[in-house]
C-alpha cells in the first residue's frame, strides 16, 4: 500500500468537475424557496455539481444544526432549536417538482428529541410516496442513541433502503466520531433487518484517517456478520483545518481492490472511489440490490 500523505497537496485522482448549469441552479433555487437543507451543500459534498446537474439531491431534514460534534463532518454543531412538521410535506414537494425517481432523506443527529427524530423520518417517506408512489425512498439515518422504538418507527413505512453508516473502523471510531459508538452501529444494523428482512441495509466508510488496511477488511466482515446488503467506500477530505488531517490518499487501483474485496464477501453492492459518498449513485444501488434479491429467489 502507498505510503502515509499528512497535509500534502491532493493527488492528481481527486478532482472535482465544477458544473453550474441550469439543473444545478434550478434546484439550488428550489431548495431556498422551500427552505430546505441538502447534505450535499451542508456536508460540503465533493459530487454535488455531478449529482445536482443529474437533477438527484440528498435530502437533510431536522435542521442544519448537528447536536454531535464528529471530527470528520462539516455540518454545523450546536443546540438545535428547529422542529417544522411541515417539513416533510415540503421535502415531498421538492421531490416532485425534481420528478425523482430515488430519493435519500437523512438528517443531523437530533440527541435532544426524544425519538432522535424517527418521527419525522417515517413523516417524511410517507409524503415522498403519497406525491411520488413509483419513487423509491432511501434514508440514511442517525444511531438514535440505540434506540429500538425509534428505528421501528422509520422500519414500519418500510424504506426501499436503510442506510445507517459506521464511518470509520472500530479501532478509529471513538476518535472519529462523536457518541456515536462502532457497535452500537452494527447493531442497529441487525436490527434493522430483523424487523424488516427484506429491506435492503446500506452503510459506508471513509478512508484516510489512520486506518490499515486489515482494519478496512475487517469492517467489510463485520457489516457482512449483520447481514448488510450495499457497501460504498470513499476518500476522506478535509473540510476545514479545525477537522481530522488527512493521514493517506487511497489510489483508485485500491478502491477497485476494495470493491473486489466486498463483492467477494457477499455485498449485492459495492460503490468504492476516491469521490464515493453514501448517496452517491444511489439509484444504482437500489437496482444491483433487487437483482441480487432475485438471484437468491431463483437460486
Amino acid at each position: 500500500m502507498s505510503k502515509t500523505l499528512n497535509k500534502q497537496p491532493k493527488p492528481d485522482w481527486i478532482k472535482i468537475k465544477l458544473t453550474t448549469g441550469d439543473n444545478y441552479n434550478e434546484i439550488k433555487s428550489m431548495m431556498r424557496s422551500k427552505t430546505l437543507h441538502t447534505v450535499c451543500e451542508e456536508a460540503r459534498c465533493p459530487n454535488i455539481y455531478e449529482c445536482w446537474a443529474n437533477r438527484t439531491a440528498t435530502f437533510m431534514i431536522l435542521g442544519d444544526i448537528c447536536t454531535r460534534a464528529c471530527r470528520f463532518c462539516a455540518v454545523n454543531t450546536g443546540l438545535p432549536t428547529e422542529l417544522d412538521l411541515q417539513e416533510p410535506e415540503r421535502v415531498a414537494e421538492a421531490a416532485e417538482q425534481m420528478n425523482l425517481r430515488h430519493c435519500v432523506v437523512t438528517s443531523v443527529a437530533r440527541d435532544d428529541l426524544k425519538d432522535g427524530g424517527a418521527y419525522i423520518f417515517a413523516e417524511t417517506v410517507k409524503a415522498i410516496r403519497k406525491r411520488l408512489p413509483l419513487c423509491s425512498v432511501e434514508v440514511l439515518i442517525p444511531d438514535f442513541m440505540g434506540s429500538a422504538e425509534s428505528l421501528q418507527i422509520v422500519m414500519d413505512v418500510k424504506p426501499d433502503i436503510l442506510n445507517h453508516n459506521i464511518e470509520t473502523v472500530e479501532r478509529m471510531s471513538d476518535r472519529v466520531r462523536a457518541k456515536a459508538k462502532y457497535e452500537r452501529s452494527l447493531q442497529l444494523l441487525k436490527n434493522a433487518k430483523q424487523m424488516q428482512p427484506d429491506i435492503p441495509t446500506k452503510s459506508s466508510i471513509m478512508l484516510g484517517v489512520g486506518e490499515e488496511w486489515h482494519e478496512i477488511l475487517q469492517a467489510m466482515d463485520d457489516l457482512r456478520a449483520v447481514d448488510c446488503d450495499i457497501m460504498t467506500i470513499g476518500q476522506y477530505l478535509q473540510p476545514s483545518p479545525k477537522h481530522l488531517n488527512v493521514e493517506k490518499y487511497y489510489t483508485p487501483e485500491e478502491f477497485a481492490l476494495l470493491k473486489e474485496e466486498g463483492l467477494k464477501r457477499g455485498f449485492s453492492h459495492v460503490e468504492s472511489g476516491p469521490l464515493v459518498r453514501s448517496s452517491y449513485h444511489a439509484h444504482e444501488q437500489v437496482k444491483s440490490a433487487e437483482r441480487h434479491k432475485d438471484e437468491i429467489v431463483r437460486s
